[in-house]
């Protein structure tokens, strides 16, 4: 297939499906978020959005990129979000290239939020859809980002139902910019293990569905029935 892999700056037009990729950390962390119990996970444009909405909302929480900061709950590492209880709540989430790209495409009939840890069952609910061409959007470094890259050809490739050796994709990713500035503590809010939690392969078995909910971009886990694994 065609796809079409662009970053934030070079969006022009609505896309009729788009899938944002953010590997470092954004949608690793969502994932993770999904897997401890989140129900949905709101994508704010703003940390001032993020806040006012879990302060005009019972009981909802609010997770940003960088160190901690009063009036969130969370910050944007799934190494520190792992061992998390978040059984049934909202999560509002805002980072500085993830929710910025869904943003940018909210108007898309169908957009999807990726990173590694869902490659392969966003692939199959792709190919579900029979959706044709997919435009991926390239968050990082401008649409630069070779962890991000990696990612949407992996899916691009394992759209076409065959199978798709990871190994080389993931490489790219533990040898990305970004995996170098978490590993050598350029980025806060960190842990330690993030970088390797960010390079697992089908770590989970759902795709991640960006849909507007009155007037918010909601972000929900969607199951996908099991297909063949990738090779080692």
């Amino acid at each position: 297939m065609d796809h079409q892999f662009v970053g934030i700056p070079e969006l022009t037009g609505v896309p009729r499906v788009a899938v944002v990729i953010d590997v470092m950390r954004a949608f690793t962390v969502a994932a993770w978020a999904f897997a401890r119990g989140v129900e949905r996970i709101v994508l704010a444009s703003t940390e001032s959005e993020a806040l006012a909405l879990k302060e005009s909302n019972s009981g909802w929480l609010a997770l940003k990129d960088g160190a901690p900061a009063a009036g969130f709950d969370a910050v944007n590492s799934p190494g520190l979000l792992r061992s998390r209880d978040f059984g049934g709540r909202t999560l509002v989430q805002k980072t500085t290239a993830g929710t910025v790209g869904a943003l940018a495409v909210a108007d898309a009939p169908l957009v999807l939020c990726a990173s590694f840890v869902v490659a392969g069952a966003t692939a199959r609910f792709l190919r579900g859809e029979e959706s044709g061409p997919v435009t991926f959007v390239v968050t990082g470094e401008g649409g630069r980002a070779d962890e991000d890259l990696a990612c949407a050809e992996y899916i691009g490739r394992r759209m076409g139902g065959g199978e798709v050796d990871p190994a080389p994709y993931l490489r790219r990713a533990r040898m990305s910019r970004a995996a170098a500035d978490l590993a050598g503590g350029l980025r806060s809010g960190y842990h330690p293990d993030d970088v390797g939690l960010c390079s697992e392969i089908d770590r989970f078995p759902f795709a991640m569905v960006a849909r507007r909910e009155e007037s918010l971009m909601v972000l929900r886990p969607v199951g996908v029935p099991a297909g063949p694994a990738p090779a080692p």
